[in-house]
């Protein structure tokens, strides 16, 4: 079996997810996205916009300044190269795997939250009506075809309408999709027939070839990876996960490898090649598709990593929106960011130097400085300010950097 270091196996993984290529100097086009897209196959999305919305900050961490027009062009206008489902999460997915994921959308019924299922048990006129409503006139978000219904604001959460509940069921079942978001981030709703190809509406998968499907995508967007790891990336289940694994041994498609220090059964993908080096630097957002599986992150990188959105301000390590900081093949430091547009800067309010680096903090700080400034002008920021009181030993060095 072959055996892999730790540097090799992170090198791989990277390569994998689209890292390691020179930035163009060249204005970033539509065959630059899709490149990426046939890499990592989807970016997970996310309501919070304290920097920037989820789903535009891989393209940016792998291809630079870019126009957010060119995502939204892929997502929202025909030819679809994207459509919005459930992937990892909420996602934008590269529209090839509609196919794969009908199986999902059969099972909405069994699978799909209580609430929306609920709707679809109790009001089927309801929920008629508003396919017909979508059919006819969209695409609509759900405000527009409320039907005089307000939602009732009853504690913390969403608070959907009914009408809201119906649509998010279509959309679970696969009889509407997303044609696009609107300004409000809300989902525009039509029938899958206005947005996806039709040779895609047309191509039929069992689940078993479904699932074989979602795991090679997976595992070619990996590079490295464990059983946990390759259903984690589609939330796929296990046992069909499993299944997967084993056909695609068997075609030589993946291959069983050993990395040192991360002690479970893994795989490599067939077709990436490990580099000798790399040279990268990249700042990651918390929902990156590098990122998804923290124990495969700490084998790897040595990185033990927790979203903080959640947690209370007071019991914060690092912070509320934390991105992660790649200089070549290693995770080196983590910074807390605000794109604070009142001021017009990219507020940093705390960076860390991760403790098991090996590189130093002085080029660590010049490097993300650098980036910081980068991501500042791409988001349409005059600068970085570091604050007064930002926690983290790297923030006095950043300090210094940035005017």
């Amino acid at each position: 079996m072959r055996e892999l270091n730790r540097a090799q196996a992170r090198r791989l993984a990277l390569r994998a997810q689209g890292f390691g290529a020179a930035r163009t100097t060249f204005p970033v086009g539509l065959r630059d996205v899709q490149r990426v897209i046939d890499r990592v196959a989807l970016f997970q999305m996310d309501s919070i916009n304290v920097v920037e919305r989820a789903h535009y900050l891989p393209l940016f961490s792998r291809l630079g300044p870019y126009d957010r027009q060119l995502l939204d062009r892929c997502f929202a206008e025909s030819p679809r190269r994207l459509f919005e489902y459930w992937g990892h999460a909420a996602s934008l997915i590269d529209v090839r795997l509609w196919p794969a994921l009908q199986f999902r959308m059969a099972r909405a019924h069994t699978e799909a939250w209580s609430s929306i299922v609920r709707v679809a048990d109790e009001q089927p006129e309801l929920v008629e009506q508003v396919l017909q409503d979508v059919a006819s006139s969209g695409p609509v978000s759900s405000r527009q075809l409320r039907l005089n219904e307000t939602s009732q604001r009853t504690g913390w959460g969403w608070n959907w309408s009914s009408v809201k509940t119906a649509l998010e069921w279509h959309f679970a079942s696969g009889n509407l999709t997303s044609a696009r978001r609107n300004r409000q981030f809300e989902r525009c709703y039509d029938v899958p027939q206005r947005v996806i190809p039709p040779a895609l509406l047309d191509r039929q998968l069992d689940e078993e070839a479904a699932h074989l499907e979602l795991s090679r995508r997976a595992a070619s967007a990996l590079g490295v990876m464990s059983e946990a790891c390759l259903a984690d990336y589609f939330r796929t289940k296990r046992a069909p996960t499993r299944t997967a694994i084993q056909h695609l041994v068997a075609t030589g498609e993946m291959e069983p490898v050993r990395v040192s220090g991360w002690d479970k059964p893994l795989w490599m993908w067939h077709e990436h090649s490990i580099p000798r080096r790399m040279s990268n630097r990249a700042l990651l957002s918390p929902f990156d598709s590098l990122i998804f599986h923290r124990e495969r992150l700490k084998a790897l990188f040595n990185v033990n990593y927790r979203i903080e959105i959640y947690v209370p301000a007071a019991k914060r390590v690092h912070g509320y929106y934390v991105y992660l900081f790649l200089l070549d093949d290693e995770l080196v430091a983590r910074v807390d960011l605000k794109a604070h547009r009142s001021t017009g800067v990219l507020l940093v309010n705390g960076a860390f130097t991760e403790p098991e680096t090996t590189v130093e903090s002085s080029r660590i700080a010049h490097e993300l400085a650098d980036e910081l400034g980068s991501m500042a002008s791409w988001l349409g920021l005059s600068g970085v300010q570091v604050a007064l009181d930002a926690r983290g030993t790297l923030g006095e060095d950043l300090a210094a950097l940035v005017p």
